[in-house]
């Protein structure tokens, strides 16, 4: 059987992003183009539909960290702020991001809301293991020393 942990995140992000970009209930948002990570960054996202890797991205945190909140959310996607000459220290992400990322998927049916936090609903946990099969078997195309993990 095949896990999420065990797929490599670069394969398991770009197949769910995929399955998110074909799903016609998500709609981006007008404000995307104007937005950045958080404190931490000075420009926009350079990747086009970054939208998609990053409502994939916050799906498998949610499915590995579970009940998980904006804020531990916001702390993962944060990074270092440049202070000048000062040290450097770590900057939450943008919640507003993340809070937008956890009732997109809400309402999509892929989270569920409990008192402690958003946990995987059997919807979005479908959507990763579906992924992580298909990671895997590109995998197992590419180096036969991958058949063991389907």
């Amino acid at each position: 059987m095949t896990d999420v942990n065990k797929v490599p995140v670069e394969l398991l992000l770009s197949n769910v992003a995929k399955t998110l970009k074909g799903d016609e209930r998500i709609k981006a948002p007008e404000w995307l183009k104007y937005a950045k990570a958080g404190v931490h960054k000075e420009k926009t996202w350079d990747q086009p539909d970054w939208y998609y890797v990053r409502l994939a991205s916050t799906l498998r945190k949610i499915y590995l960290n579970g009940p998980i909140g904006t804020v531990k959310l916001s702390q993962a996607y944060g990074g270092p702020v440049d202070r000048g000459s000062k040290r450097y220290h770590p900057a939450p992400g943008s919640r507003s991001i993340v809070r937008h990322m956890l009732n997109t998927l809400e309402e999509l049916g892929y989270v569920k809301k409990e008192p402690k936090g958003r946990v995987i609903a059997p919807a979005g946990q479908s959507i990763l293991t579906n992924a992580s099969k298909a990671a895997i078997k590109e995998l197992t195309e590419k180096d036969k020393s991958f058949e063991k993990f389907l």
